[in-house]
């Protein structure tokens, strides 16, 4: 039995929101505020059972807040019959098979069809008529109220709708909990058919077990705070269920007033098993921050807070907890706090484990360097795959939700198991798992698989950013951020010069990767699309002549960029030159050089890259300047930058033949052609002869008009 979807409305950013669960392990990415924490927090609203898990204001979608208020403030209400509960809604879909025991969920069953092995569990926090009735009552009494006291009192300043809201919204809304009908063949949930669970006085506490782990951990390395060693001690009342752990606590009570050396022996014991799954995660280095657990009894009250983690430094020295990084105590911490919920969704003896036990994980990364991230995801799966494990058979499967920020867990995780999440706009995010992303590239599989293989810890942070540059080598990665910089400076100027003040954000203060994509720009077109980011793709136009072979733009007749060739293509017309739908051809050299920022600008459509204003992708290449056309950056960056380079070539270490530049007849192309040594050397030296404002050389143009539209939102 498992979740396998669920759905969320009017909560927070999670306007109409639907994400799929895996079968184990469900990874939710995305960048900042996508909605992440949000689905950790209704989750914990509707199934955390606490009092302290209620409902604000500021917990309703913007867009709802809107309606709510519009339909309270309106002359006419809203008739009866017309009426839909207003208000945040979670709907969980469960699945079930032949073998699940059935007991638990035999009362919220809609459908005894055995075609349909659905239930939709679904929450509201919602305004019912009545109460939609009496709160526009009370808001015209306060609208009224409030007048009074501004004519009272003239600089009063009147409270609003919202300020009423805060007040009173508690009062109105009310939780309720169903069991919804759930149709197989438009696989949605029917909110007029369902049975009330609490007038039912149905529990769903056998049903589903939801638990957490948050970001905000207690884990800090101050000499004050005793995080470990706390948690042993849960660990410790949690796990006194089986024949070896009592005997171990039964010898533990008879030795109170014996010796710590002497409790050491027994605490190995008990905490066996929790300090060999620290010890197999691994990540730790031998004889570094090896784990053991001694007792401190004679300076503690007996059984509680008489446990100390200690790290094993060498034979003769335990340090304590405190005195290793917050890395290792917090990946530590979070296998501990692992094990006592496991413990905890067993329960006790005479209580069976819910059906679903579902385990929220929190942005496990924090306070870890990259090489413990990736420890913790490439072992996570083994050390919950082992589920819900009771010495009576009572068996159960465990279902766990991993949020995070990290590239370095994304690299290292299975494609499948991704959900990454996207903003549409400032007020709806939408989920897609990246397992379907393989669809789109049925045709193709091998591109698929080079994608996965592509995106390492470098590349993976593109799941987290807003805009990304998509670049074809070394030469742009270590140009392109300076380039940023320098159009950030010669921006700042400008607005300086003629008083204006810029309403888009400096390059570099805004969330843009740079992503190095090599000849396979065209691979990734799918996957930019799945992205939906707003992306730059800097490429060369590589002229050829007619043998095919590189040569100048001015005298080539075809070009040998793949990327160009997929991106650019125009329709293909009739004999009466009129566009045959469907059907398009490459754009020529000639057609190339004659377009314009706007006509680079790219949108899919029906399947279709197609040139739109609106695009958000811009794909860019050697234009035009100063009356020549280079054909690749190192052609454009000399023919932009002769005296510049002539000033400096003597020291310029990726340069040979440097004589050359003294010769007027050879062009930038003949000069990159035979005076570059090394290309990279080349991008370094540009760096290391720059001056402080970068103000002694042009970028290219073609590359400086692509950023310039990178920067606008």
């Amino acid at each position: 039995m498992k979740v396998f979807k669920i759905e969320i409305e009017n909560y927070r950013l999670l306007k109409s929101f639907s994400m799929d669960l895996e079968k184990e392990l469900s990874l939710v990415i995305g960048e900042n505020n996508t909605g992440k924490t949000s689905i950790l927090s209704i989750l914990d609203k509707f199934l955390g059972q606490s009092d302290k898990n209620r409902f604000s204001f500021n917990d309703f979608n913007i867009e709802f807040k809107k309606k709510l208020k519009t339909l309270i403030k309106n002359e006419g209400a809203v008739l009866e019959e017309k009426y839909k509960r207003l208000g945040i809604r979670l709907r969980l879909f469960i699945e079930y098979t032949e073998t699940d025991n059935l007991s638990n969920v035999s009362r919220v069953m809609m459908d005894l069809d055995p075609k349909n092995n659905v239930i939709v569990l679904g929450f509201e926090y919602t305004l019912d008529f009545n109460e939609y009735t009496r709160i526009r009552k009370e808001y015209k009494e306060f609208e009224a109220k409030e007048k009074a006291k501004k004519q009272a009192k003239p600089d009063y300043e009147i409270r609003s709708i919202s300020d009423f809201f805060q007040l009173q919204q508690a009062e109105h809304f009310k939780i309720n909990k169903k069991s919804l009908a759930y149709d197989p063949v438009t696989k949605l949930a029917n909110e007029d058919t369902s049975i009330n669970l609490d007038s039912e006085k149905i529990s769903i506490a056998d049903i589903i077990n939801f638990k957490y782990i948050s970001a905000k951990r207690d884990v800090t390395n101050k000499e004050v705070d005793k995080t470990l060693s706390g948690q042993t001690s849960r660990i410790y009342r949690r796990t006194e269920t089986s024949d070896e752990q009592n005997k171990a606590v039964e010898d533990f009570k008879d030795k109170l007033s014996e010796t710590d050396t002497h409790l050491r022996g027994i605490y190995k014991t008990l905490f066996d098993g929790i300090v060999k799954k620290v010890r197999d995660f691994g990540g730790v280095k031998i004889n570094e921050s090896g784990i053991e657990i001694i007792s401190t009894l004679q300076h503690r009250e007996l059984l509680e807070g008489n446990t100390t983690v200690v790290y094993k430094h060498d034979a003769d020295n335990h340090l304590p907890e405190h005195y290793n990084g917050l890395g290792y105590m917090n990946l530590i911490s979070m296998i501990f706090e692992i094990e006592i919920l496991v413990n905890e969704f067993k329960r006790e003896k005479d209580k069976k484990p819910a059906d679903i036990n579902l385990l929220f994980i929190e942005e496990p990364e924090a306070h870890t360097h990259p090489q413990m991230q990736y420890v913790f995801i490439k072992n996570i799966k083994k050390l919950l795959g082992e589920g819900i494990k009771r010495e009576d058979g009572e068996n159960r499967d465990l279902q766990y939700i991993i949020s995070t920020h990290s590239a370095c867990i994304v690299a290292d995780s299975d494609f499948d198991d991704i959900k990454y999440l996207k903003k549409e706009n400032d007020n709806r995010v939408i989920a897609k798992n990246l397992k379907d992303l393989k669809n789109e590239y049925e045709a193709e599989i091998a591109q698929y698989q080079f994608l996965k293989q592509y995106l390492t810890i470098s590349r993976a942070e593109i799941f987290f950013t807003d805009k990304a540059v998509l670049i074809e080598g070394d030469t742009e990665r270590i140009l392109v951020p300076t380039f940023m910089r320098k159009v950030d400076i010669e921006e700042e100027k400008k607005n300086i010069a003629f008083g204006e003040q810029d309403e888009h954000l400096p390059l570099l203060s805004q969330n843009i990767s740079v992503i190095e994509v090599g000849a396979y720009s065209q691979i990734f077109e799918k996957f930019i699309d799945f992205l939906g980011i707003k992306s730059l793709m800097i490429t060369d136009i590589d002229s050829v002549n007619g043998e095919g072979k590189k040569c100048e733009v001015a005298t080539g007749v075809d070009y040998s960029n793949e990327a160009i060739k997929f991106f650019f293509k125009k329709p293909k017309l009739d004999e009466s030159n009129e566009p045959i739908l469907n059907e398009y051809i490459t754009s020529s050299l000639n057609d190339l050089k004659g377009y314009n920022l706007s006509n680079k600008l790219f949108i899919k459509v029906d399947g279709t890259w197609t040139n739109q204003a609106d695009g958000k992708l811009c794909i860019v290449y050697q234009i035009e300047e100063d009356g020549y056309n280079a054909r690749s950056f190192e052609d454009a960056f000399i023919h932009a930058n002769k005296e510049y380079i002539n000033t400096k070539k003597d020291t310029f270490k990726g340069l040979k033949n440097i004589a050359y530049f003294e010769n007027g007849a050879k062009n930038a192309y003949a000069l990159a052609e035979e005076c570059i040594k090394k290309k990279t050397h080349f991008a370094l030296d540009i760096l290391y002869h720059s001056n402080e404002e970068l103000s002694n050389w042009k970028i290219p143009a073609y590359i400086k008009e692509g950023l310039l539209w990178l920067k606008k939102d």
